[in-house]
């Protein structure tokens, strides 16, 4: 019987280390942290009438969210960027948008 608690408590070891995050992987709870905020982010860009057309791609990592796709004007990437900020839980924005 000792043998086979060890063996249980063994492998629940193994699962919760499995679901901790790293410095290139994100634990089970930053994934879904990340997956709302991404959420968050994209209603906001789409609420805006003057980005809702536009062609922005959004990707959240632990936090940090990364803008890329195309845009017609320097103004609308700065707006989407100001937008992204807003969201609560957002730490920064990494701007990759391109001015077509």
């Amino acid at each position: 019987m000792s043998r086979f608690k060890l063996i249980i408590v063994f492998l629940l070891a193994m699962l919760i280390a499995g679901c901790a995050g790293g410095a290139k992987h994100e634990s089970t709870g930053e994934y879904l942290d990340d997956a709302v905020l991404t959420t968050k982010v994209n209603t906001s860009i789409l609420g805006d009438s003057r980005l809702k057309l536009m062609q922005i791609n959004v990707e959240t990592f632990k936090g940090v969210v990364q803008l890329s796709g195309f845009v017609d004007s320097a103004a609308a990437a700065t707006r989407a960027v100001e937008l992204a900020r807003t969201v609560k839980g957002v730490k920064s924005v990494n701007n990759s948008l391109i001015v077509k």
